[in-house]
């Protein structure tokens, strides 16, 4: 009997051993929910067999985004995309992409030149992939894939507050949860993977699991980028949450006599002329020159008769961002990925950590520019760029970063508030640091975050599901009483009857929750971003329970009752499900939503946009998400909320909405024996050749 058991158990355990490539092949196997489990030999192999895969997964939407961090899309696709353009050959991304192609690694260059390869060879072995508007853009090469990382990590996130794209996605940003062993119900570490952003172009995260012998990884990375961005191995995972760095600075320049002023004295500016070509409307092509003009601040970004903006951002410098990730996915142990960490080519993103070993670790990740003047809000503006003393050079080395591994509270968390508040009681203590490191806030999202951990002395994994999944509203939480106090001084009819539906509202935004529509419209109309609408403020000794009270009770009732009138002559009723307005939009059918924006203190992220009548449909948010537990077998449970492909008539495009919307995770394929069992395909490849479907 012995005998009989031991060797089930062994076949058992082989059965959980990472898949590994045969001899002289490499092959993807493609599961149920369109996730490439790709098996190679080397990391040639598999960064060749992901290009493979992201063009199957991804072709047009990889085609366009290249095409237009080229800064050629007015070619491409017309006049309407000449801002874009602009704004690419402004910030100098074309010069850039090429000097780091030349700089990078020479292992790292393997690597991407192999990833290119998979990309340009998927098109070659199925050229209608690619619709034939964006077949101009084609081959595509090292330059491209490194011009689109500093497109969105430059343009997107490094900068995104100073050229404005933060302020039109005010919620982009992310959830990360850390838990110890001596936190968790089971004693093995958990880590919470949740970035929120867009759910169209750029933002898109695409999810791959890749093997070689002696690594097994899997998580998600945005769609045209090579390798791993977030995920985790059989040793341990990470995740990011954008931060509040401020490592990007808009200076206003008083121009003279065609230069500008610094320290008193004229300065020439650094001007060049570029020439792109815009595609009218029959089709041609002609040229259009754009005057680029660059000052010791850095280069402008808009010219008045008197007045001109320059902005400077760190890290193009750092030309092997993809290969410090590659390094931190391939890590075994704690001290290999701090490792990695101090390569310090990543210029954003905390990065929150969780490994086998029971290590819990979180980073205020980035490059900090050193300063002279040690304030946040001297800094967070714009800045004048009259003084030299101004114009930063140098960048705070890792050992100067917040960092917390391992708190006696057992848990971690961040959901972009600063350092400070990543564990309660702070472990972090801001007046060690520079004035100008981090603000220091906790808004209503990151208070209900840490709430959730800091109430439970044991938590399981499917509590951690729970709390990920969560759309209890902190803000109503905090508040409702005073506004009820409210309506019974001020309050009419109206006013009254919204107080029943309130009352009864489970405080949540489920679907079928009755009474968010309500909270939600008054709650926008108060913004409660914006803390005059509280009697008490913020405070930092009181980090979870400010801010508190109804500034003006008698403005507050007045604006609920006038959206309370307005959703009446709508809906027709104050008592309208949630999920009858907020809207999952796919095809053929919607479907019903849940989640708010994160002002109201949810951690389940989902903003939206107007579709013009009754209804709100969701564009972003909850994007990613991953729940690993680091036992002696790893558990792990995934979703990517709109699906792993963009392909017009792919099964896998928005095929996970209907997950999202009842709030559903899935089980993530980590090991030999799930992904046989689940596998839909196999492609097999031999010697870099495609041989086939099996």
């Amino acid at each position: 009997m012995f005998r009989i058991s031991l060797f089930a158990f062994l076949v058992y355990f082989s059965s959980l051993l990472p898949v590994q490539g045969q001899t002289g092949s490499t092959q993807i196997s493609w599961d149920e929910w369109g996730v490439p489990h790709i098996y190679a030999q080397t990391d040639e192999e598999l960064f060749y067999l992901e290009g493979w895969a992201q063009m199957e997964l991804h072709a047009n939407l990889i085609v366009e985004l290249y095409g237009r961090s080229r800064g050629r899309a007015s070619e491409y696709w017309g006049k309407e995309k000449v801002d874009n353009d602009i704004m690419v050959h402004t910030l100098g991304f074309p010069e850039l992409a090429r000097d780091w192609t030349a700089k990078q690694d020479p292992a790292y260059k393997k690597l991407l030149s192999a990833f290119v390869r998979g990309l340009n060879d998927y098109v070659k072995a199925h050229p209608e992939s690619v619709k034939p508007e964006n077949r101009a853009i084609l081959p595509l090469d090292e330059v491209d894939v490194n011009q689109h990382l500093c497109f969105v990590v430059f343009a997107r996130f490094v900068g995104g507050e100073d050229l404005g794209v933060s302020q039109k996605y005010r919620d982009l940003g992310s959830n990360a949860y850390a838990v110890a062993p001596a936190r968790s119900a089971s004693g093995k570490a958990m880590l919470v993977q949740n970035p929120h952003l867009p759910w169209h172009g750029e933002y898109l995260f695409t999810e791959m699991h890749l093997n070689k012998p002696g690594l097994n990884l899997y998580g998600s990375t945005l769609v045209g980028f090579p390798g791993i961005a977030i995920g985790f191995n059989e040793h341990l995972g990470w995740t990011h949450t954008n931060n509040t760095i401020d490592n990007a600075d808009t200076y206003l320049l008083q121009l003279k006599d065609g230069g500008y002023l610094l320290d008193g004295e004229r300065q020439e500016f650094i001007k060049t002329t570029k020439t792109i070509r815009v595609k009218d409307s029959t089709g041609k092509l002609n040229d259009q020159s754009i005057d680029i003009y660059k000052s010791r601040h850095g280069p402008l970004v808009k010219m008045g008769s008197g007045k001109a903006l320059a902005i400077r951002m760190v890290g193009m410098d750092r030309p092997n961002i993809g290969y410090q990730w590659w390094k931190m996915a391939t890590s075994k142990n704690f001290g290999e990925f701090e490792t990695a960490l101090k390569m310090a080519q990543i210029p954003f993103w905390n990065v929150m950590y969780a490994d086998k070993q029971g290590n819990i670790f979180y980073l205020f990740n980035g490059l900090v520019p050193k300063r002279g003047e040690d304030s946040w809000r001297y800094w967070n503006r714009v800045i004048p760029g009259g003084k030299s003393a101004d114009i930063w050079t140098e960048v705070h080395p890792y050992a100067d970063l917040p960092k917390v591994k391992n708190p006696s509270q057992g848990w971690l968390q961040n959901a972009n508030d600063p350092p400070w508040t990543s564990t309660l009681p702070m472990a972090l203590k801001r007046t060690e640091y520079p004035g100008y490191m981090a603000p220091s806030f906790m808004h209503l999202r990151a208070q209900r975050s840490a709430g959730m951990l800091q109430d439970d002395p044991s938590i399981t994994f499917e509590e951690l599901a729970a709390y990920k999944l969560s759309t209890r509203l902190e803000l109503a939480d905090r508040i409702l009483d005073d506004l009820f106090m409210a309506i019974d001084q001020y309050g009419t009819d109206i006013g009254k009857e919204a107080k029943e539906v309130l009352s009864r509202w489970d405080r949540q935004a489920e679907s079928g929750s009755t009474g968010m529509l309500l909270f939600y419209e008054w709650a926008t109309a108060m913004n409660p971003y914006n803390e005059s609408m509280f009697a008490v403020k913020w405070d930092e000794t009181k980090p979870r329970t400010t801010p508190d009270g109804l500034y003006n009770p008698k403005y507050a009732v007045q604006a609920l009752e006038k959206v309370a009138a307005k959703i009446k002559a709508t809906y027709g009723s104050l008592s309208v499900p949630w999920g009858d307005v907020y809207r999952i939009n796919t095809i053929p059918q919607e479907l019903p939503g849940n989640g708010a924006d994160g002002s109201l203190g949810i951690f389940r992220v989902a903003w939206s946009r107007s579709d013009g009548g009754k209804k709100a449909i969701i564009n972003g948010g909850d994007s990613w998400v991953g729940i690993i537990e680091f036992a002696d077998i790893i558990r792990a449970k995934v979703l990517l909320s709109y699906g792993n492909s963009t392909q017009e008539g792919s099964p896998h495009n928005g095929d996970q909405l209907k997950l999202f919307s009842e709030k559903k995770l899935r089980d993530a394929h980590f090991y030999k024996r799930d992904v046989d069992t689940n596998r839909k395909r196999l492609e097999v490849f031999k010697n870099g050749k495609y041989l086939g479907d099996r």
